[in-house]
């Protein structure tokens, strides 16, 4: 009988502790956290001290409550004078473009939204469809395309790439040197400049290009995220990568990475939440 005690005593402890791992794991999935950046530049104009940045990056059709309310919320907290789409609004493997469309619908009534393709709108026949839609909410398409922002007759420069993985099928170039392509025609060493980019892995192109500051995601925080040691695993990157999440420098050049809001083949992440992130622009 002791013995019988016992064993039920383990295995309700060991069921006990996987309905609380499952549980922080649900948890970890759908509680959005914000991260807020600071970058402070001599270059950037005295009209942007005090600009804001909402990046939103690899949304993969999820939702943060219904209809997107929990991050559009926080969104709204954040009071942001633009807002960035860097790449994946949808996803390849459950492509769902109204849940994209009504997300950016809100968002626009927060500020203006600036989008960029990632990898999986590359890969999706109804991207056309998403572009169409999102122009006429009035979201900025930027497929390799400056923007100038204004603010008290001073400006920056919003500059915008679109996926490599679109040229794949018609080039035999490297990503990179896809990329360093469209940037020669983008680069403006006239102001502050800040690109819209998918792709973390190419930060030499970036810095290679004078960019001053670039918001990436793509990574997913590395999906599985081990204490002291960071990201597990991150497309084109492979094992324990060194560009997962965070901001990150080269030359001149600084790179933030978001984790991003969803998931897509693999459909949860572990000690990794959901991110959004907040940039603020100071001037030195």
């Amino acid at each position: 009988m002791a013995k019988k005690s016992k064993r039920i005593v383990v295995c309700a402890v060991v069921a006990a502790v996987l309905l609380a791992l499952v549980i922080w794991i649900a948890w970890g999935n759908q509680a959005v956290e914000q991260t807020v950046y600071t970058i402070t530049s001599k270059e950037i104009p005295e009209s942007f001290h005090g600009y804001r940045i909402a990046q939103v990056s690899d949304l993969h059709n999820t939702q943060i409550g219904r209809d997107n309310e929990k991050l559009l919320a926080l969104l709204r907290e954040s009071d942001p004078d633009i807002i960035a789409f860097t790449g994946d609004l949808i996803d390849y493997y459950n492509t769902d473009i109204d849940v994209a469309v009504r997300f950016a619908e809100e968002a626009m009534k927060i500020a203006p939204c600036y989008f960029v393709s990632g990898n999986h709108e590359a890969r999706v026949s109804d991207y056309p469809l998403l572009k169409e839609e999102l122009a006429k909410l009035g979201v900025v398409l930027l497929e390799n395309k400056t923007e100038r922002l204004e603010r008290n007759g001073e400006s920056i420069s919003l500059l915008g790439v679109d996926d490599p993985k679109i040229f794949e099928e018609r080039s035999s170039a490297s990503f990179a040197q896809i990329m360093r392509s469209n940037l020669y025609f983008l680069s403006d060493e006239a102001s502050y400049t800040i690109l819209l980019s998918h792709r973390p892995e190419l930060l030499e192109v970036y810095s290679e290009s004078q960019m001053d500051l670039v918001l990436t995601g793509h990574a997913h925080g590395g999906q599985f995220r081990l204490p002291f040691v960071g990201g597990l695993l991150v497309p084109n990157q492979g094992w324990f990568p060194k560009y997962d999440a965070g901001l990150f420098t080269e030359g001149s050049t600084q790179m933030i990475i978001s984790r991003g809001i969803g998931n897509s083949l693999f459909p949860f992440r572990v000690n990794n939440r959901p991110e959004l992130v907040l940039v603020e622009l100071m001037h030195e």
